[in-house]
């Protein structure tokens, strides 16, 4: 049953700038706990030379290494330095004096998650366990109104993402874990459901990320979302297994997903110049031997990073100082990008467009 949406939200675009009225589409992208370390300075020299987490020196130096911290992170996250830098934002340097931070204070998974789609910090969501969201997210109320109504739709590699999303009462669909898509498959959609089923995973909860990515951009062809949320998550699971060839490998392969989207948005004419992305990740790591995991006693962990491109956003490349963000406010960009003004049951934080 759908609920009520106050009439004035007829009249929210009116009060926007004119820039979020060039969007009609928002693709919403993570990486689940990529550091800003790695996105923002490329491999990491202390963990590449360091046998005990990586495995496979040489091959890494010669894919990543450079003595220059911009040429890294160029060649580990290409599309990121080559495209969003350049026509984008990127937040979250701190060595420039860029800070973006969690607010929740669990700083794992599902309360990250939770933080980014409702736009605040929810204390009572202690575990990753596969509890439906109480909360609405901002998914699901812009799926409650007329305008986007069965236009939005979640993809993630953790099988957890149909709770936080809440799919059974939000309505929306989530295909996460290891699901297979449903529908009006086209050819390829079905090829993926066999392969999928093939393919082993090194994890029981966590698909690999190509299956994720492909069954998001096939969707994305047949059924023509204006809101999409794709969520990868390869480099959190790799970094938990203390494989840093395998979370450098998963963060390459991801930038090039990205681009394969960006790339078929900018050559599709209904997505084209209409289509913007809001990237992030759920929380960062600890440093040295710490950056196998994230909480709230790994020193660290709570920094995180945030990039925009596409319509709507200012080409300010990576920004510099500023006011800190926080992950709280992603939620009221989307709706912002989309003409709308985001409330919840609690207060969200703002905007970052604002």
């Amino acid at each position: 049953m759908k609920r009520f949406i106050p009439a004035f939200l007829a009249l929210i675009t009116l009060t926007l700038p004119s820039a979020a009225q060039e969007v009609e589409n928002v693709f919403l992208i993570t990486l689940d706990g990529l550091r800003w370390e790695e996105l923002f300075t490329g491999a990491d020299p202390w963990l590449l030379d360091n046998e005990e987490y990586t495995s496979g020196i040489e091959e890494l130096r010669s894919k990543y290494w450079s003595d220059d911290a911009a040429e890294r992170r160029s060649a580990l996250m290409p599309f990121f330095w080559s495209t969003i830098a350049k026509q984008g934002s990127l937040y979250g340097n701190r060595h420039k004096g860029s800070r973006v931070n969690v607010t929740n204070t669990r700083v794992f998974s599902y309360p990250g998650y939770n933080e980014i789609l409702t736009g605040f910090a929810d204390s009572t969501i202690t575990s990753n366990d596969k509890n439906p969201n109480h909360n609405v997210t901002v998914l699901e109320w812009i799926n409650d109104m007329p305008d986007f109504e069965g236009k939005v739709a979640a993809f993630g590699s953790w099988d957890v993402f149909p709770f936080i999303v809440n799919e059974g009462r939000s309505g929306i669909p989530v295909n996460a874990g290891f699901e297979s898509a449903g529908g009006d498959l086209s050819d390829r959609e079905q090829w993926l459901n066999e392969l999928q089923a093939q393919t082993p995973s090194p994890w029981g909860t966590v698909r690999l990320d190509v299956f994720t990515h492909n069954f998001a951009l096939e969707y994305v062809k047949r059924e023509r979302p204006r809101l999409l949320y794709i969520a990868y998550g390869e480099t959190d699971d790799f970094a938990h297994n203390q494989d840093y060839d395998h979370y450098l490998n998963a963060a390459n392969r991801t930038d090039a997903m990205i681009r394969d989207l960006w790339e078929w948005v900018e050559a599709d004419e209904e997505y084209q110049g209409k289509t913007t992305f809001v990237i992030t990740t759920d929380h960062g790591r600890g440093a040295e031997d710490r950056w196998i995991g994230h909480g709230r006693d790994w020193v660290g962990s709570s920094n995180i990073w945030i990039a925009l491109l596409g319509p709507g956003i200012e080409s300010k490349g990576e920004v510099s100082g500023g006011d800190p963000l926080y992950q709280n406010q992603v939620a009221s960009t989307v709706a912002h990008l989309l003409g709308l003004t985001y409330k919840n049951r609690v207060p969200v934080g703002e905007s970052i467009l604002k």
